[in-house]
């Protein structure tokens, strides 16, 4: 097996055990440096060079107490928080190898150490800090996607249907209870996500969505547990599943309806023990996440034994949320269209634009079959294509009955009618997962919704 892509810096006051540490790990690891002069330690994880150090707990001849290390310890972690330390000690010395790792050390090794038991403490210290690294990097990005956009932190209404979804977050979301938010396709369920997370003692960690329906059958379990390097042909490093990713805070399960019937005990099983094991592991891992599912797939649908585990449904919603569809909360459309117009304006440096007179009934009157999103795109569509500060009618091509265009012509109508029809038995086909439909179609899940919208599925 090839070397782990890893840097790995010793440093011990004997040459020799420098010596014996750099032969050995030179064969497991790509890059071993040694260093015998702990003076020269700070410097080194100042410039960030290294995944691991194997710090040994005495320098000075005839130093016994540990304290050289100890102090080495504390100046590596005020530098680098992250930085991951395994520390060397004698045998005898193991209650102050535990006080070390209560200051913040990995782990330990005794000496003289075995080799095959030093290799593996490596190792796994390398797959801790690569660990450590891919959830801080989830934690930014999707901390930055939050930060960047408005939409993302605020749930527009005033309806007596939105009001109630309201409410249902605002007590729910300060709990651990897992949450499942049903509703049609662009309804908000991630915005409600968002919303149960920006509410919760979870908020300051990452919120992670994942999309179930676009998770292949043979990753399923990598991409949700991890795995470890070597466990298949393209396991070249250990991976970090989404749920250890998302540990101390939210993980989004999207779409959970189109999960095959075969992979839902073992999503259940992860569920039920709180742990996951990853594929070539060994030991399972404990994980912290706050659950919040979501699904546009009927209650009805939910319940048949044959297509969800009624089990795993138990599991999942402990509190449920229906989001209500556009066409039930009409009195929230003239709150919606004037929070994108101004969104839009000023998301594209634009002068502020606003709806001429009568469009507003006009638009009120639209059903929005691809509700709130479909309203988000027609707004963000008409303020980029509009040539004056007024919007009027013609700047929203939503269909024949708002626009009072003529007649369609026939063969349009029946390519029209055509293509809706072929959309559905994709759909079908695919138990409603958007992502495998498109697929099918030969389309971006993109140009899959906008006909969706355009013939109200």
């Amino acid at each position: 097996m090839p070397p782990i892509e890893a840097r790995v810096l010793v440093t011990d006051d004997n040459e020799d055990v420098l010596q014996a540490a750099r032969l050995l790990l030179k064969h497991h690891f790509t890059s071993v440096h040694t260093l015998s002069d702990p003076a020269h330690l700070a410097s080194l994880v100042r410039r960030g060079a290294f995944d691991v150090l194997l710090l040994d707990m005495n320098f000075s001849p005839g130093a016994d107490s540990g304290a050289e290390g100890l102090t080495c310890l504390t100046q590596v972690l005020e530098i680098d928080p992250q930085a991951i330390v395994v520390m060397v000690t004698a045998h005898s010395d193991v209650d102050l190898a535990v006080e070390a790792m209560k200051r913040g050390a990995a782990d330990f090794i005794t000496k003289p150490w075995e080799n095959e038991r030093l290799v593996a403490t490596l190792t796994a210290a390398v797959n801790l800090k690569r660990s450590r690294q891919e959830a801080s990097e989830l934690r930014q990005r999707h901390s930055g996607l939050a930060a960047a956009s408005n939409i993302a932190s605020d749930m527009i209404g005033t309806s007596p249907a939105i009001l109630r979804v309201f409410g249902a977050i605002r007590r729910t979301a300060p709990t651990d209870a897992n949450v499942l938010i049903l509703g049609e396709n662009g309804t908000g369920k991630e915005l409600a996500a968002r919303e149960i997370h920006r509410l919760s003692s979870r908020a300051g960690e990452v919120f992670l969505r994942v999309d179930m329906g676009a998770l292949s059958p043979q990753l399923f379990e990598s991409e949700l547990f991890g795995h470890r390097r070597g466990a298949f042909t393209d396991a070249k490093q250990d991976r970090t599943g989404y749920f250890r990713a998302a540990t101390g805070g939210t993980l989004f399960l999207d779409e959970i309806g189109n999960v095959p019937l075969a992979l839902q005990s073992k999503l259940l099983t992860a569920l039920e023990r709180r742990e996951v094991v990853p594929v070539g592991g060994e030991k399972p891992e404990a994980i912290d996440v706050r659950l919040v599912c979501a699904t546009n797939t009927s209650r009805e649908r939910l319940t048949d034994e044959n297509l969800f585990r009624q089990d795993l449904l138990y599991r999942i919603n402990t509190v449920e949320i229906m989001l209500p569809p556009l066409r039930e909360r009409p009195e929230d459309i003239p709150l919606l269209l004037e929070h994108y117009v101004g969104f839009y304006s000023q998301k594209y440096n634009l002068p502020a634009k606003r709806l001429s007179a009568g469009l507003l009934d006009r638009l009120c009157a639209w059903s929005w079959p691809g509700n709130v999103r479909a309203l988000r795109h027609a707004v963000e569509r008409a303020v980029i294509l509009s040539e004056g500060d007024v919007l009027s009618l013609a700047d929203f091509p939503l269909a024949d009955s708002v626009r009072e265009s003529g007649p369609v012509p026939p063969n349009a109508a029946r390519l029209d009618a055509v293509e809706k029809a072929a959309i559905m038995q994709a759909l079908e086909r695919a138990n409603n997962n958007v992502s495998r439909a498109a697929e099918t179609l030969g389309l971006t899940r993109a140009s899959l919704y906008r006909r969706m919208e355009k013939y109200g599925l």
